[in-house]
């Protein structure tokens, strides 16, 4: 009697072990099949939806607007380190150099983690079929690079107000209708920057 009922219970213990060991392995497997899954299903849609919607149209169409317009300042500033007479032009033109440059490069780099094309180098003032806001005409651009001393320090200046102003209206526009903040902060350098370079330019030229 003793035998059997010692029997029975080892019987019923691996029982019991071999149910808890097929449970245990199914909620385990479960459980991570459940959180690897759900770890997938937030993780990855999410990342690529974080990094887009940050832009709209508008913030596209400044930095494509943007891009061609700067580098016509970046010329006209080249054309000043050999053709200015002035100390305070050549000294304008490379504060504006170097603070458009890089400017260019961050837009560009925008536009690219956009999905955006990046304006071609040879982009000119009829960029997306519409004429922007103070650019240079090629005659413009031809009659300065022709111009030399005192006559080239004065057209620059009144050419380089006229683009500026030009620049100001596109980043205005920025900062009334974009949506991705680091584009509206940089509008709002512009505009603080080049109001400040339209004043000096009108100082030194005696019309203000």
């Amino acid at each position: 009697m003793t035998a059997r009922r010692s029997l029975i219970r080892r019987a019923a213990a691996v029982a019991a072990a071999a149910t808890a060991a097929v449970v245990l392995a199914a909620c385990g497997g479960n459980d991570s099949s459940t959180g690897h899954d759900g770890h997938d299903r937030t993780a990855s849609p999410s990342a690529p939806a974080s990094a887009k919607g940050e832009q709209n149209a508008a913030d596209v169409a400044f930095a494509k607007g943007m891009i061609p317009h700067h580098r016509q300042a970046v010329e006209m500033a080249e054309l000043a380190e050999t053709r200015a007479q002035s100390a305070e032009v050549k000294k304008l033109a490379a504060e504006i150099k170097k603070a458009q440059d890089p400017e260019i490069k961050t837009l560009s780099g925008w536009l690219t983690s956009w999905g955006e094309d990046v304006p071609k180098e040879d982009e000119s003032a009829e960029h997306g079929g519409h004429s922007m806001s103070g650019m240079m005409t090629p005659e413009e651009m031809d009659k300065l690079e022709k111009s030399s001393g005192k006559a080239f320090g004065t057209a620059f200046m009144e050419m380089m107000i006229k683009h500026h102003e030009g620049a100001i209206e596109m980043a205005k526009t920025e900062q009334s209708d974009g949506a991705y903040q680091p584009a509206k902060d940089m509008a709002g350098d512009i505009i603080a920057s080049q109001s400040a370079e339209i004043e000096r330019m009108n100082k030194l030229l005696g019309t203000s």
